[in-house]
């Protein structure tokens, strides 16, 4: 029990650069406390002890605004993060080394009873503020789930999940995208940059749109310059059209050339 509490709170003081002490740690932080009311709860479940193990979780659930079902498998090195209104329900499973902030909910779309309905999170799995994980799939080793996300499908391994309903988004072939999440360290929200393809298309929108607006531009000064060269040019004598001969329009053409 005391080696998991180490474990716990040197995980904590490794991915959070605001946790200053491990009596800071111990004392002041909810995720680490709903975790430890978890353990003995999920003792007190797998005992068969099914009222007292739901009456701990629910004291937890009032003491740190953390909901674990008793029935829910945590792995070790597990970090919650804030943690006020999160939810994992009683078929979940969280792998080692899984991060998760508030407002994440770990839910079921099943009401069948005994069935797997909740998610299960491979190991070092990111689920960012207020994202959505609902159903019985698997979110494989690695993988990201984005801010606010409504996730409904299973989630390769490494890859990343954004938007609602959230989209895949696979690992890059070339590996730069980790190259340059790796130099930015820890991603807390679980997104590198250029990860929302819709952002991407915005974006390109927007590119497009001021090269359009460029483009405009030049041409309003072509036709400027044109504008400007038509008023230097002389007026043609005020002879009506029908008035006028040959040797007129021969003349008008040829002071042109000559200009």
């Amino acid at each position: 029990m005391f080696a998991r509490l180490r474990e716990d709170i040197a995980c904590i003081l490794e991915r959070d650069p605001a946790a200053r002490s491990r009596w800071e740690v111990l004392t002041c932080y909810p995720g680490l406390h709903a975790l430890v009311m978890h353990r003995w709860a999920h003792a007190l479940w797998q005992r068969g002890l099914r009222w007292p193990a739901r009456f701990v979780s629910h004291l937890a659930r009032w003491f740190t605004g953390i909901e674990i079902h008793p029935g829910a498998t945590i792995g070790r090195r597990v970090f919650i993060d804030h943690g006020m209104g999160l939810v994992i329900g009683e078929t979940a499973e969280v792998g080692d080394e899984c991060t998760l902030y508030h407002g994440v909910t770990l839910g079921g779309t099943s009401l069948e009873k005994g069935a797997k309905r909740h998610p299960t999170l491979g190991r070092g799995v990111i689920v960012s503020a207020g994202a959505k994980v609902l159903g019985g799939f698997t979110v494989g080793d690695g993988a990201r789930v984005g801010s606010n996300a409504v996730l409904l499908q299973a989630v390769p391994a490494g890859a990343t999940a954004v938007g609602i309903p959230a989209r895949i988004l696979a690992k890059s072939a070339d590996g730069e995208r980790e190259r340059a999440a790796a130099k930015l360290g820890f991603s807390a929200y679980g997104l590198t940059q250029g990860d929302d393809p819709v952002a991407q298309a915005l974006k390109g929108l927007i590119d497009h749109a001021g090269s359009h607006e460029q483009q405009i531009a030049l041409l309003w000064q072509a036709i400027e310059k044109l504008s400007a060269r038509s008023r230097e040019l002389p007026l043609t004598d005020c002879v009506p059209l029908e008035a006028r001969t040959e040797a007129d329009f021969d003349g008008e053409r040829l002071s042109r050339l000559v200009k």
